[in-house]
């Protein structure tokens, strides 16, 4: 039996218009039209809530246990306050957990991700969690470029920071990148002369979301 590719597809931008949102729908379309299913979750319409401690007690269980099944993990939740916190977590862990590919949608905010997608990454993160097999893809728009070579490639704590994370909690070396830079020179008269490269910089990416979308739906059916 045709296992259908699943998708959790999730937006972070305040704009609702926005170039991240753009770059990821692309994907996400894509992947629609290749017969694969998806889960969409806005995290700024819809924002995740901050941890609470109950959350911390969790993880505390869940370590002195020795627990890191996934199927399990509902287990460290014992009083009536971590269960409280339970109910946050469950959905969102259950989306994560039955998508075969992770799309994020996001924009470099002062430097890193929004605290709308932060908060969702501590909500379904715990300890020695693994997601192996999975993979992700990012959809981002920063403001100025931050690629390797350009004067503030050290300041990019998006990329390197969603990279890293991946690697050390969920253990995806996995994570594709589709920037769209340099969106700030559509309205800074001091960036004017870079238009140019901001549109052909989200040209590609939005070539890159759509045949890379089509691809990995085609290459995840079973």
């Amino acid at each position: 039996m045709t296992r259908q590719p699943h998708l959790l597809h999730l937006d972070a931008s305040a704009r609702r218009r926005s170039f991240s949102r753009e770059v990821s729908a692309a994907f996400a379309d894509a992947w629609r039209e290749a017969d694969g299913t998806v889960t969409y979750r806005d995290l700024a319409a819809d924002p995740v809530p901050h941890l609470t401690e109950a959350w911390t007690e969790i993880c505390d269980n869940l370590l002195a246990d020795g627990i890191t099944a996934l199927d399990r993990l509902h287990e460290g939740a014992r009083t009536p306050e971590q269960a409280t916190a339970w109910q946050t977590i469950e959905p969102l862990l259950n989306e994560l957990v039955a998508a075969d590919v992770i799309l994020i949608g996001t924009p470099m905010y002062n430097y890193g991700v929004p605290a709308s997608l932060k908060a969702w990454i501590d909500q379904v993160t715990f300890p020695r969690m693994s997601l192996t097999g999975r993979r992700i893809v990012v959809a981002s728009a920063r403001g100025g470029s931050y690629l390797p070579g350009a004067p503030k490639a050290a300041f990019d704590h998006q990329a390197r920071y969603l990279q890293d994370f991946a690697a050390g909690h969920f253990a995806i070396d996995d994570v594709t990148f589709l920037h769209a830079e340099l969106a700030n020179a559509v309205i800074d008269p001091h960036l004017a002369d870079l238009r140019d490269r901001h549109e052909t910089s989200l040209a590609e990416a939005l070539k890159t979301a759509r045949d890379l979308g089509r691809e990995l739906a085609a290459r995840t059916t079973t």
